[in-house]
């Protein structure tokens, strides 16, 4: 078989490959090359890897036949439209611990270098001046520093800044104060931080909500000697209004690694000797780019592998414990099992997570209800990133609860799918023990202890001699081999569930003649995918 192939778009380290391993057949482009990127995805890729210069647009996404990940090695994924990528079932990942520490790095580099004037006197001592009274500086220590966005970047510059003697508040409306506290940081809201900062630093992604964040008006709430450090994402702070600060008296310096358009080479800012400046250096250390390209060489090889991804970002769910992990293909055919027995789509999925592993985050069993349910009818190809937008395109929805308690086994999921006619199907089912075997354990309360194989069997009929015989010699005269049988009933007379494990797929008329011979009112072959 043809090996997976992998398109790296821009340069990544060499332990990228060797993380990708022997198993893909791995193509280079240049990603910042329109139309090179495009005759490169529309050749056929199954992964692309890209870092900033490379534009994963709608345009580039609908060229990308067979595309299954968009791998982004770094942080921001401003340069992919998430919206495209997941209609069409892509799954974006991206690296974000990778370049933490170096991005913390260069916002105090650029802090530091701005109260010292570091870059304009380097400029004049290499230019023959020794001008050491026109770039008198200030000290950090007792200084106070303003944080803006205090998530894990902004907390690496709080800790690394306090050892500096400076006292740090921090303005994030998602944080609770008292992880602030721990951290020995003040929680503040942002008027208050513009008016008592020393130094500004800034570590949010830009979205409609924080573009131009510190722009005009909050410019007019800081101290005239604050000087306002950017090394997260160009367009939260406004240049235009920061360049009309600086150059009124109002804004004491600046310090920017990036800008609201990249690449920018010119900009009435560099002319400024008060503004030190880099073209994007956050991530651009051989440490970053090393942890990057790994990280995201590591999720390319378990999305390809059909498994889940922890730094998928448009897969709903989140991180998925190692304890749930297991549950999500079983949980996959118990709705592919309730949708075929039904013969319709469900309008409603209820997962309920019993026991041991209901205390941890279940909420991706919701995503994978929809997608085997999809799966089952033949949707389009169907993924855990597309998979929640076919459903509500079919109002179908999905839900998990929890609860600790769980008589029978240390842990068990049931599903309850409801049709539009208002008929119910449940099916429980539990991983057991050590080796985490799949198994159905009941079918609208009939008890089972069913793996769930690739071809199944179920029928529902009225409890009486001979069916079992006739379904076995059925199948018999038709070659169908049988793998396993269960039988559950209510009472003896009464209703009874049959489900036959084979070793092949069961044809229509195979299923017709069963149906004749032994009267039952529910016959239904189930083939399970995945």
């Amino acid at each position: 078989m043809a090996k997976p192939v992998v398109l790296i778009a821009e340069e990544l380290s060499p332990a990228t490959i060797e993380a990708l391993g022997p198993d893909f057949e791995v193509r280079n482009c240049d990603g910042a090359n329109r139309s090179e990127l495009l005759a490169a995805l529309s050749a056929g890729a199954d992964a692309v890897l890209i870092r900033s210069a490379t534009k994963m647009d709608a345009e580039a996404i609908a060229a990308a036949k067979g595309l299954k990940v968009i791998a982004r090695a770094g942080v921001g994924v401003d340069n992919v439209d998430i919206p495209a990528a997941t209609a069409a079932g892509i799954m974006v990942v991206n690296a974000p611990t990778s370049n933490i520490v170096s991005a913390a790095e260069l916002a105090i580099s650029l802090l530091m270098a701005s109260a010292r004037f570091i870059s304009p006197a380097n400029a004049a001592l290499r230019a023959g001046k020794w001008a050491r009274s026109k770039y008198t500086g200030v000290e950090l220590f007792e200084k106070t520093l303003g944080i803006v966005g205090f998530g894990k970047i902004g907390q690496l510059v709080a800790a690394r800044m306090q050892s500096f003697g400076m006292d740090v508040v921090a303005y994030d409306p998602y944080l609770q104060p008292a992880r602030a506290a721990q951290l020995g940081v003040r929680l503040v809201d942002l008027d208050e931080l513009l008016r008592v900062s020393d130094f500004i630093t800034i570590h949010l992604p830009k979205t409609k909500e924080t573009a131009n964040l510190i722009g005009v008006e909050a410019l007019k709430k800081v101290k005239p000697s604050v000087r306002i450090i950017n090394a997260a994402r160009g367009g939260v702070l406004d240049e235009q209004a920061l360049y009309e600060a600086l150059t009124e008296g109002r804004v004491g310096g600046a310090g920017l690694d990036v800008f609201a358009t990249e690449p920018c080479t010119d900009s009435p800012l560099f002319a400024l000797d008060n503004v030190v400046a880099t073209p994007h250096l956050g991530a651009s250390t051989d440490e970053a780019q090393e942890r990057a390209g790994i990280a995201v060489a590591v999720s390319v090889r378990k999305a390809l592998a059909g498994e889940l991804v922890p730094d998928a970002i448009n897969v709903k769910g989140g991180a998925i414990h190692e304890d749930i992990r297991p549950s999500l293909p079983l949980v996959e055919k118990m709705a592919q099992i309730a949708t075929l027995l039904a013969g319709e789509l469900p309008t409603s999925l209820d997962v309920q997570v019993r026991g041991d592993i209901s205390g941890h985050d279940c909420s991706v069993l919701a995503t994978s209800v929809l997608k085997g349910a999809l799966t089952a009818i033949g949707a389009e190809t169907v993924t855990y990133v597309n998979a929640p937008g076919l459903a509500a395109e079919r109002n179908m929805s999905s839900s998990v609860t929890t609860d600790p308690e769980s008589p029978e086994y240390r842990s068990m999921i049931s599903l309850q799918a409801a049709f539009s006619d208002g008929k119910r199907v449940v099916v429980d089912g539990t991983l057991m023990g050590i080796r985490k075997v799949e198994k159905i354990i009941k079918i609208d309360g009939f008890d089972l202890d069913l793996p769930p194989s690739e071809h199944l069997l179920i029928l529902r009929y009225t409890d009486r001699p001979g069916v079992v015989g006739a379904v076995g010699n059925l199948l018999g005269k038709s070659g169908v081999n049988i793998a396993g049988m269960q039988v559950a009933r209510s009472a003896a007379g009464g209703e009874a569930l049959m489900a036959i494990t084979v070793d092949s797929a069961i044809s229509p008329e195979v299923v017709a003649a069963v149906e004749k011979e032994t009267g039952a009112n529910l016959v239904r072959s189930v083939t399970l995918v995945g």
